[in-house]
């Protein structure tokens, strides 16, 4: 029997034909005069494939009749994840092939006017999705956290009286060839196991969240449209520099109009060329949050394109545009030059009941909290994260280290040829996403990998060589642990990030070591590479409410101290070399279950349920006073207490 959605099921399944899948541009949707957004965001109908060898829905084609006519089926919110939402203990840890569907009327205009297309776009699905629109395949993607679309104009338009059915089969297996990598372990002792018992292995702290975790929605544009927007900013003295392209599709002979607005809708910069340089005379830098009196100033290009057919196709598509510079020195990171320190967090997209389904009160609450931490960043660890959050970085001036799902690659199977080839197509897919957001400060690979291992140098040499031809922006960093001697990446990149748990994971119950062993990390890593270092990961778990003096292990106190004999340390080596310094975790997350693990992660300085430990307290002030002694900031924002 082969595995749960491996090589046997998938390979059957590339035979079927793909219908004119979308795998140019991925411009955010958005509503205009030329465009219009449905959102399918609700109830679905959901099955999970519990055969034995989860490929029932595939041999007996449940995507050719409503998914209710092949057996039961149960109510699935989307977006979110499906395994906290039942009582079902063999759903919430299901690993294989679930089926979701939704009918959706469309709109009579857009079935209409054969001149409109009509794209089904899923924000994200873990891991590897296949989409029927009427029972015909109209796209798969393989790997989570980033967008898929495909056009399905001319299907919906054969029948216009039938409903348009949306299929989509999503499978969460992990092996060693995805990102992140798994394997699947089958126990055949039948004295101890039931037939058919297996399990997934993963290498990652983090549960392995599956469903369809972000908006699903049918867009449109004219056939002649905005594919695509490439903008890269620049400063001289007063004056900004916007460079831009314009990609267009469906059109052989077109028109452009592009004109760069300030928040007042005032133009100020405006050309007829695909592409170009803008100049903004007065020019409003994009700031960072605390290193600025009016940080996160965006201006908006909008596109217009005028096609020459017999339709005269008019398309509009708008872009944010924050126009700042990002460079790196030996013991600096400047934003338009001027040094930058990171001060920030790690998140997880992580939550009650929807797991790491997209919600906006979730999404806004912890920018609040963010921001009355003091926290000018954080690292979307450890995969990309939804587009609203980084709209809403972009808004706020957060900055953030974008990270690619590249977790837990442990085994040296996984730094093979086909493994490679996959992490450059998510790279690929993940710049294409974010390269016009001017939160996005850095690109980050991978986290913690085995970078010991013989194949490391090469896959990682290549892996960043590639991201820096994608995008020469920004500099490339992968996150590393404490052992500097292993590491075969670190020459490679740009930036050095480093994870290390000093009386936790190493020593326990030690305190007195951190401030010499963490003085020995700095030392070792800077004195070998001569590159700027970011803290990237630090910390302890806390259970919320637990108490001791002494400060003991899992206590909010033991908590407490390690963050300050991190941040003594700190205080010296940011006058040389280091450059940041982001707090494990923000929040308390879920883990897969285990005996080092009492129901989740509680390294947060907030609780699952967003609620303050001690630490959040010793990080506001220590935030607030790294932002009074580094920033320009507006009188209302000098002291916490303020705000």
């Amino acid at each position: 029997m082969f595995l749960p959605g491996g090589p046997g099921v998938l390979g059957a399944l590339c035979l079927c034909a793909v219908f004119n899948t979308v795998d140019s541009g991925m411009l955010f949707p958005q509503e205009s005069s030329s465009r219009e957004v449905k959102e399918l965001n609700g109830l679905w109908d959901f099955r999970a494939d519990k055969s034995p060898n989860r490929n029932q829905g595939f041999e007996r084609a449940w995507y050719k009749s409503r998914l209710a006519e092949t057996g039961p089926v149960i109510d699935m919110p989307v977006p979110a994840s499906y395994n906290d939402i039942t009582q079902d203990p063999s759903l919430r840890d299901f690993t294989g092939w679930v089926w979701y569907e939704r009918e959706v009327v469309v709109p009579a205009r857009w079935v209409a006017d054969e001149g409109t297309r009509v794209v089904l776009r899923v924000g994200s699905a873990h891991y590897y999705s296949i989409v029927w629109v009427n029972g015909v395949k109209v796209t798969e993607h393989e790997g989570g956290h980033l967008p898929f679309e495909a056009e399905i104009g001319s299907l919906i338009r054969k029948d216009p009286t039938t409903p348009c059915r949306i299929t989509i089969a999503v499978n969460n297996t992990l092996t060693l060839k995805t990102l992140p990598p798994g394997t699947i372990q089958y126990m055949s002792d039948r004295t101890k196991y039931p037939d058919g018992f297996f399990v997934q292995n993963i290498y990652f702290d983090f549960f392995n969240y599956a469903g369809i975790h972000r908006p699903v929605l049918l867009y449109t544009t004219p056939k002649a449209y905005v594919d695509d927007i490439t903008v890269v900013t620049d400063f001289l003295d007063n004056t900004g520099l916007v460079k831009y392209t314009v990609s267009v599709q469906g059109a052989t002979t077109a028109t452009l109009k592009v004109t760069l607005m300030d928040k007042d809708r005032h133009c100020v910069a405006s050309s007829s060329d695909q592409s170009g340089v803008l100049k903004v005379v007065d020019v409003k830098l994009w700031w960072p949050y605390l290193m600025h009196e009016n940080p996160g100033y965006l201006y908006s290009l909008e596109v217009r394109l005028m096609a020459a057919d017999e339709r005269s196709t008019q398309d509009v598509y708008t872009l944010p545009v924050g126009i700042r510079t990002v460079n790196v020195t030996s013991t600096q990171f400047l934003i338009n030059n001027k040094p930058f320190y990171f001060h920030g967090v790690n998140k997880h997209e992580d939550s009650d009941i929807r797991g790491k389904g997209l919600d906006w009160p979730l999404i806004v609450k912890d920018f609040n909290l963010m921001k009355w931490l003091g926290a000018n960043s954080f690292r979307t660890s450890h995969y990309p994260y939804a587009e609203e959050i980084l709209q809403m970085c972009d808004r706020h001036g957060i900055v953030v280290i974008d990270e690619c799902p590249g977790v837990g690659i442990k085994d040296i199977r996984s730094f093979g040829n086909a493994s490679l080839t996959h992490h450059l197509a998510v790279m690929d897919e993940l710049v294409r996403r974010d390269k016009n957001h001017p939160s996005v400060v850095m690109w980050s690979v991978a986290n913690e990998p085995a970078a010991e291992m013989p194949p490391a140098e090469y896959y990682f040499k290549t892996l960043i060589k590639h991201t820096k031809g994608l995008d020469p922006t920004r500099p490339v960093t992968y996150i590393t642990d404490s052992n500097y001697a292993r590491d075969k990446g670190a020459p490679y990149v740009d930036v050095i990030c480093v994870n290390s748990y000093f009386s936790w994971y190493h020593d326990p119950g030690h305190l007195e070591v951190i401030p010499i062993q963490l003085n020995t990390q700095f030392e070792n890593w800077y004195g070998k590479y001569h590159k700027p270092i970011i803290q990237s990961e630090y910390g302890a778990d806390a259970v919320p409410g637990l108490h001791s003096d002494p400060p003991m292990m899992f206590t909010e106190e033991y908590q407490n101290v390690v963050l300050q004999k991190y941040h003594d340390v700190f205080d010296q080596k940011r006058k040389q070399y280091v450059i940041g310094e982001l707090i494990w975790n923000f929040a308390d997350f879920m883990t897969a279950q285990g005996i080092t693990r009492v129901v989740g992660n509680k390294k947060g300085v907030f609780t699952r349920q967003r609620q303050p430990k001690a630490a959040a307290f010793i990080l506001k002030e220590r935030y607030w006073r790294l932002a009074n002694e580094t920033g320009i900031l507006p009188p209302w924002t000098k002291y916490p207490c303020s705000l």
